[in-house]
C-alpha cells in the first residue's frame, strides 16, 4: 500500500509534465525596409517551456538569403539563458534579405521556421 501511495504521485507528475512540454518557437523582429548600407539589428525571441539539463532549447539558427550566418548551440553544460530569451545579430543590408530563423527543443523539436524580409532601397 505504501508503494502505491508513492507511485501514484510519481505517475501523475510524469504524465502531467509531458502535457506541459512544448516545442521551441521563435519570432524575428526586423525592419521591413531600410536604405542600402544600413546596419540592422535582427532580434530573435525564443520561447520554450523548460530549461534544464534534460529538457532545453539545444540550437537556434539564422539564415540570410539561404546561407546560415549564425547558430547558437546549447547543451546540458551550457544551457540557454532561460526558457524565454532574446538573441541579437547585426547585419549590413546591401541587398534585399530573406531571413529564416528556427529553434529546436532537444526532446520535442521545433514549431517550424519563421521568415521575414527586408527590402533594401
Amino acid at each position: 500500500m505504501k508503494k502505491l501511495l508513492f507511485l501514484l504521485p510519481c505517475l501523475f507528475f510524469f504524465t502531467s509534465a509531458s502535457v506541459l512540454a512544448n516545442k521551441t518557437s521563435v519570432e524575428i523582429k526586423a525592419p521591413s525596409e531600410v536604405k542600402k548600407g544600413t546596419e540592422v539589428t535582427l532580434v530573435i525571441n525564443v520561447s520554450h517551456f523548460g530549461n534544464s539539463k534534460g529538457h532545453h532549447t539545444d540550437w537556434v539558427y539564422l539564415k540570410i538569403n539561404g546561407e546560415e550566418v549564425k547558430r547558437w548551440q546549447y547543451d546540458k553544460t551550457s544551457l540557454p539563458p532561460g526558457g524565454n530569451f532574446t538573441l541579437e545579430f547585426k547585419y549590413m543590408v546591401n541587398e534585399d534579405l530573406n531571413i529564416e530563423v528556427e529553434g529546436n527543443c532537444n526532446l520535442h523539436g521545433s514549431t517550424g521556421v519563421k521568415k521575414a524580409t527586408i527590402k533594401a532601397n
